[in-house]
């Protein structure tokens, strides 16, 4: 059941990025959400799932952290745009450290997802070693601020669904 759902799933996502539903893109969207499930199957779908009740409380919290995406996602393209026009100088782009802290290596995969989709940053390492993903931002003059808005996403919009 888990596997079905997380097909048509991947199978929606594909359709959604096509922006098409025609038959052909459909199958293929199947045959390429089938080979990333074979691939990424223990990943996925651990040996020892959580109780029902504890998947559907994350379930549910899905569509919060949907909703936080598109937030990033509109933020970020606010920001890259005010510099792109030249709204706003492009003072300090650089690479910070932000700390994974508890995160399960799912989490860290979903929180990487998360903070690339938005314009202007960019994951460009997950350093296990130092327990850090390394993003490259637009602004990055205040490392710490750019931690802490980081970890509010983390708290606020993902934790419930992919701790």
């Amino acid at each position: 059941m888990r596997y079905l759902l997380a097909l048509g799933g991947l199978t929606v996502v594909y359709a959604l990025t096509l922006g098409s539903v025609r038959p052909l893109d459909v199958a293929l969207g199947l045959l390429v959400s089938a080979a990333l499930l074979a691939v990424s199957r223990r990943f996925v779908f651990p040996a020892e799932p959580g109780p029902a009740l504890e998947v559907l409380r994350r379930l549910a919290a899905v569509p919060r952290l949907l909703a936080g995406v598109v937030a990033e996602v509109a933020g970020g393209t606010v920001e890259v745009a005010l510099v792109v026009l030249g709204r706003r100088p492009l003072d300090c782009p650089g690479v910070v450290a932000i700390p994974i802290g508890e995160q399960t290596a799912v989490g860290v995969a979903v929180s990487a997802l998360a903070h690339t989709l938005s314009p202007g940053a960019i994951l460009i390492d997950v350093d296990e070693e130092r327990g850090v993903m390394l993003l490259h931002v637009l602004d990055a003059k205040d490392p710490d601020a750019v931690r802490e808005h980081h970890r509010r996403f983390y708290e606020r919009w993902q934790r419930r669904a992919f701790p």
